[in-house]
């Protein structure tokens, strides 16, 4: 169970509680639903109708999957639930899960393309997205509980296995990209980053190429029951399934030409939280919609935000090349929303607090690389040196020229701010440009004195070495 809050397009995740019932552990030779998994999932259950009934959320979506969808006791489970929690089960299709996994990774990566791949307790989906409303997708019996032996665990039988699955949807399905989203995919993905050093733990837009991530796959596979147990961030409950996952995602890489992996922490249930929202919610860009709600609630002038982006387009247009033409103008306006967010910080610590905030958010729609670029544009803006707060993950995500970006912007940011007092009315008394070389500060007649004082002078000094001008006020 997730609770959100909704602040307009963004969403805050507030309330995450998880049972692995195994609901489908013996179904491949039963074909009912296992007894312990249902006695687990029940008592999850009535807790959750609990949780719900205080908070009274606007929306509750109750969803099953492949398990209730594929056993001949699935309506009878659904219909105790509804008797004993008042929740009313939605069984969806299996093309109905690959779509709203699909529109969960959109929602949570809009430049999302290739192929989205939602593996569950019993099944895998697969559909392809970046083309507009995702294709029509398939379901394919590739989850751990589909997988299982009664022989024991064969990593090669399992991959031959897996190999004759996916074999008739191979050519339709082939990616150079593919979106991992799964609950075991995500435990290979925190493995890889622990092996790797690697110094920002997000799971959401971590990337691997397919060759590392079939280097851990594989580790994973050859791994004893004990020695799973033993993995850092790996619970006991999902060590049991983790070889199966590593095994599926080894094979898609296999039959599907898959180049890179996009690991996903939003899936389904954000894609039918989504569905209402684009019912409900004009379309944002899901960075600028978390920057803005963020921001708000930390900053103190509503108007601030849009204000800048304005004042400082010429700055944005003449910033050192980060991500390219069109990426570049969506990192300024999301850091021009977080530019008060550390106005109710302490000043002692404000410039590492906003750092690791910006940093560590749980806002969507960004690279890790992405995050680091904003943090450094909020560590400048707050007065933070060149050497930020957290060196190792600058160096490794971001190259040198877009540092200097992130700085500048930063920068930029500052003046506007320190020179306005964070006011839109007295920022509106003043303009900034670029042109010829240089970069021109000028106040409305009558507002020198107040704007253009020694401070403004400082900060449009540091802004235009940054970005290696001459300054004219």
């Amino acid at each position: 169970m997730v609770l959100y809050r909704l602040e307009g397009r963004a969403i805050w995740t507030v309330f995450n509680e998880k049972v692995l019932a195994g609901l489908g552990r013996d179904l491949p030779e039963t074909r009912r639903l296992s007894e312990p998994g249902v006695a687990l999932a029940m008592t999850a259950l009535r807790r959750f109708a609990a949780v719900l009934d205080g908070v009274k959320p606007a929306y509750v979506f109750v969803a099953a999957t492949a398990a209730v969808r594929e056993a001949e006791d699935g309506p009878s489970f659904c219909d105790r639930v509804a008797a004993e929690t008042g929740l009313r089960v939605r069984v969806l299709t299996g093309e109905e899960e690959a779509l709203y996994a699909a529109l969960g990774v959109v929602a949570g990566d809009p430049r999302a393309q290739g192929l989205a791949a939602d593996m569950g307790g019993s099944s895998l989906e697969l559909i392809r997205i970046g083309q507009g409303r995702p294709e029509a997708g398939v379901t394919l019996p590739l989850g751990p509980f589909s997988l299982a032996d009664p022989r024991g665990f064969d990593a090669d039988r399992l991959r031959a296995k897996i190999a004759e699955r996916l074999k008739p949807v191979a050519a339709r399905f082939s990616t150079q990209e593919l979106h991992a989203v799964g609950g075991g995919w995500r435990s290979l993905a925190q493995l890889h980053m622990e092996i790797s050093g690697y110094p920002l733990r997000i799971v959401h837009q971590y990337a691997m190429t397919a060759g590392d991530a079939r280097d851990v796959a594989r580790f994973v596979a050859q791994q004893s029951k004990a020695s799973l147990d033993r993995l850092p961030g790996v619970s006991k409950r999902r060590a049991e399934t983790l070889p199966y996952a590593a095994l599926v995602l080894d094979g898609l890489i296999e039959a599907l030409g898959v180049k890179s992996i996009v690991f996903s922490a939003w899936g389904l249930r954000e894609g039918l939280l989504y569905e209402t929202l684009d019912r409900d919610e004009s379309p944002v860009d899901p960075l600028i919609a978390g920057c803005a709600a963020l921001g708000a609630r930390q900053g103190i002038s509503p108007g601030l935000p849009v204000a800048l982006e304005a004042w400082l387009s010429q700055v944005i247009a003449a910033l050192p090349v980060s991500f390219g033409p069109e990426r570049d103008p969506v990192l300024a306006a999301a850091a021009c929303r977080l530019a008060d967010l550390g106005a109710r910080l302490h000043p002692d610590h404000r410039v590492d607090l906003v750092f690791d905030q910006v940093l560590r958010a749980p806002i969507p729609g960004q690279t890790h690389a992405e995050r680091v670029w904003l943090a450094c544009a909020l560590n400048a803006r707050y007065g933070g040196g060149a050497a930020t707060p957290d060196a190792a993950a600058v160096e490794r995500l971001l190259g040198e020229e877009a540092r200097a970006g992130a700085r500048a912007m930063g920068l930029a940011l500052r003046l506007g701010c320190d020179l306005s007092g964070r006011s839109p009315q007295l920022l509106a008394n003043a303009a900034v440009g670029v042109e010829n070389g240089l970069l021109r500060l000028t106040a409305a007649p009558g507002y020198a004195d107040v704007l253009l004082g020694e401070q403004t002078k400082r900060r449009a000094k540091a802004l235009a070495e940054a970005l290696g001008l001459k300054l004219e006020i």
